[in-house]
């Protein structure tokens, strides 16, 4: 299988997106040191919009998302930010060859 991406968007409660923040970048931490086919985990904030946050993620196979996704990180990361969002959606992206 090959690698492929995840483009994520996440809404925050107004005026929490700092806060949410501040727990995104330890899971993505724990994530690139942890799971090995967690490649990359880019957390990007849009210009205009003080309460979105973006996310860009690459796996190395569907089945190593998988393993993030039902990870501890995963776990921690839900229990931390679950009470500071409003929304999260995501796009599953294949490389353009």
């Amino acid at each position: 299988m090959s690698k492929f991406a995840i483009v994520a968007t996440i809404k925050t409660i107004p005026g929490k997106r700092s806060e949410y923040l501040t727990h995104l970048r330890a899971h993505a931490q724990r994530c690139l040191a942890t799971e090995p086919g967690t490649l990359k985990f880019e957390v990007l904030v849009p210009q205009k919009e003080d309460d979105t946050i973006m996310l860009y993620e690459v796996y190395a196979s569907p089945e190593a998302f998988e393993a993030h996704w039902t990870g501890p990180s995963v776990q921690q990361a839900k229990q931390d930010t679950t009470p500071l969002r409003v929304s999260l959606s995501g796009v599953r992206c294949d490389f353009a060859e």
